[in-house]
């Protein structure tokens, strides 16, 4: 493991030296020429496009005899956590108690 971890390390010291020897490491001092594209066409006036609608044009649909879901759903009653609390004391007081007692 430890060699293997040397052999690494050695590696990524070896990469850092070569890259710095190539010639990529360093800027030149010659200055570079921005050139901005040019545009050769220019804003024209044209006829606008036909108008067109976003909104689908769709009849709603309406089926005889059925019932949306939410005429079905009943409301959810919470239950209070006190209440929760006291069924779960009674479920405690109705369990058998261990007869055998350990002392160590």
């Amino acid at each position: 493991m430890k060699t293997t971890l040397f052999l690494f390390c050695l590696f990524c010291a070896g990469a850092a030296f070569g890259q710095s020897t190539t010639g990529y490491g360093a800027l030149s001092n010659e200055p570079q020429v921005l050139q901005m594209p040019s545009h050769p066409q220019h804003a024209a006036q044209r006829p606008m496009a036909a108008e067109q609608s976003l909104l689908e044009t769709s009849v709603p649909l309406y089926a005889r005899g059925q019932r949306p879901l939410w005429d079905f759903a009943k409301p959810s009653e919470p239950i209070p956590l006190g209440d929760t609390a006291r069924a779960l004391r009674q479920q405690r007081g109705i369990r058998k108690k261990a007869r055998v007692f350990v002392e160590n």
